[in-house]
């Protein structure tokens, strides 16, 4: 035996094998077959079957595909964007002549009386006014120009200046503007650069300052940042320099004048006809109800179309930063916050007017938000024989929908165990709406879960719908399938309560 634990005289030959480290032979490669049943190539190696090979169309479709993919990475490193736009022919036109008019109109009006007249009686007011300043500028307009030229004068001193055109578009849902010489907005979902210029950053500041006073805020260097809304319900916010670098920021959500119901989600593929009765149900038998979804995906509109199954006989509080729900319920009382005064004092929280509004006899409350420890309340209010409460959050999915609100109790100085915590969550909240803003610009109820209990430490739940993705168009529209997961809702009972135990079996199935 040598020094290694080997036989001598073993290391090769046909009665030994191999010894470590010395590789077989291999039995393919270009070896002829020996006999009829081994096929050329060995063992090893066995013959590929044609068959078994992917088709030449499906190949070359396969390149024809990476081709474009990486083409279109190409065009988007490759492309130059427009970052201004201005306004071009007859409203640029309209507006070089308003730039001359408007200082010399100023001299000749009283503010504070023009201030008491609506937009129809001031525009009669200006009509001989603007005529003289024309013909002082000696300007000739047609009547189609001079009736432009009266709106945006209107529109400068008691309106809101260039944001009016597109206040006026039913068509625009989010405008956003990113200093004096760059706007965009969002039309069917998609960001678009808008044809507006502000004068200056001191004609925009003074269009947001007009903002913020309607509702009793303010906006200055002193409180750089501001919630407001304007008259229809839409809901501004606006930050100033010197937090923004660019100029003062304005971003306004606007608000559809027609009112959206779940129907109406579901003509629109927003849901399946299943998933609208399973959350009519749902709003018809008080279940506690969480909104989930990202900025802009559409959870104010799934709150305000789940509101319409209130009962009218119940009395509703809804608490926000800035009210921009819009019920439809008779007996619907909206709170709102206020924020601190110059000596930092006087600020009504969402917590504050949630522990205030549970002594105001409320059958439902309703919050616009959670942020922070208001959710402790608000979980408490469900608890607490305040059935039918809904609220929203920001979150990516209905399980990171349940970590936030551990999370947000957390973080206030409510010390309770973590224990404790998913308990009360579990014990409160019935089902979680995740709601979500496709690359399409299409918005879509993309989960409905239920919250079954606890098991150990973890928050149980079982989803009763869900969209698939499938695939997409040619023009980038997105194809999916809206499916059932043919479970038995844990919440049944809760619906046979209110005689919709039936009809929310046949939904979820």
């Amino acid at each position: 035996m040598s020094a290694f634990g080997k036989r001598g005289g073993m290391a090769g030959g046909a009665a030994g094998r191999p010894s470590f480290g010395v590789a077989r032979p291999m039995q393919g490669g270009f070896r002829p077959a020996q006999n009829d049943g081994e096929a050329m190539g060995g063992s090893q190696f066995p013959p590929i079957d044609s068959a078994e090979l992917p088709p030449e169309d499906l190949a070359i479709s396969t390149s024809a595909a990476h081709s474009d993919a990486m083409a279109r990475l190409d065009e988007r490193l490759n492309a130059v964007h427009a970052t201004n736009a201005k306004p071009e022919g007859f409203e640029a036109s309209v507006h070089k002549i308003k730039e001359q008019v408007l200082p010399r109109l100023l001299e000749r009006v009283d503010p504070e009386a023009a201030a008491t007249l609506s937009k129809d009686e001031l525009a009669e007011e200006f009509r001989p006014i603007i005529g003289e300043v024309l013909a002082e500028l000696k300007f000739t307009l047609n009547r189609r120009e001079q009736f432009a030229l009266e709106k945006v004068l209107v529109d400068e001193l008691l309106g809101l200046g260039p944001l009016e055109e597109l206040l006026a578009d039913p068509n625009i849902s989010d405008i956003m503007v990113n200093g004096p010489e760059q706007t965009y907005i969002e039309r069917k979902g998609k960001l678009e650069l808008a044809q507006i210029q502000f004068r200056d950053e001191a004609h925009l500041l003074q269009i947001a300052q007009r903002i913020c006073n309607s509702v009793g805020r303010r906006v200055d260097q002193t409180t750089p940042l501001a919630d407001a809304r304007l008259k229809d319900g839409s809901r501004v916010n606006v930050i100033v320099p010197p937090l923004s670098l660019r100029g003062t920021a304005i971003s306004i959500r606007k608000f559809s004048d027609k009112p959206i119901t779940l129907d109406m989600m579901a003509r629109g593929g927003s849901m399946s006809d299943k998933m609208s009765t399973a959350l009519k149900i749902a709003g018809a038998s008080r279940f506690n109800i969480v909104i989930s979804g990202g900025t802009g995906s559409g959870k104010t509109t799934m709150l305000n179309a789940l509101s319409k199954m209130i009962d009218p006989g119940e009395r509703v509080l809804t608490i926000e930063d800035a009210a921009e729900l819009r019920l439809q319920q008779p007996h619907w009382l909206p709170l709102e916050t206020r924020p601190a005064n110059l000596e930092g004092q006087g600020a009504i929280s969402i917590r504050d007017l949630v522990i205030n509004a549970l002594r105001m006899r409320p059958d439902r409350i309703i919050l616009g938000e959670i942020r922070g420890s208001e959710c402790f309340d608000m979980l408490a209010a469900m608890n607490t024989g305040h059935d039918g409460s809904m609220c929203t959050l920001h979150s990516n999915s209905p399980r990171e929908a349940l970590a936030r609100m551990e999370n947000m109790v957390m973080m206030s100085d409510i010390k309770v165990p973590k224990e404790a915590i998913s308990r009360q969550i579990a014990d409160s909240v019935d089902l979680i709406v995740q709601v979500k803003r496709l690359r399409d610009g299409s918005r879509r109820t993309t989960n409905i879960t239920e919250v079954i209990g606890m098991e150990g430490d973890v928050i149980v739940t079982q989803e009763l719908f869900k969209f698939e993705y499938l695939d997409e168009t040619p023009d980038g529209k997105i194809i999916g399938e809206y499916r059932a997961m043919g479970l038995r809702p844990y919440t049944l009972e809760k619906a046979k309560q209110y005689g919709f135990d039936q009809a929310f079996l046949e939904a979820c199935l």
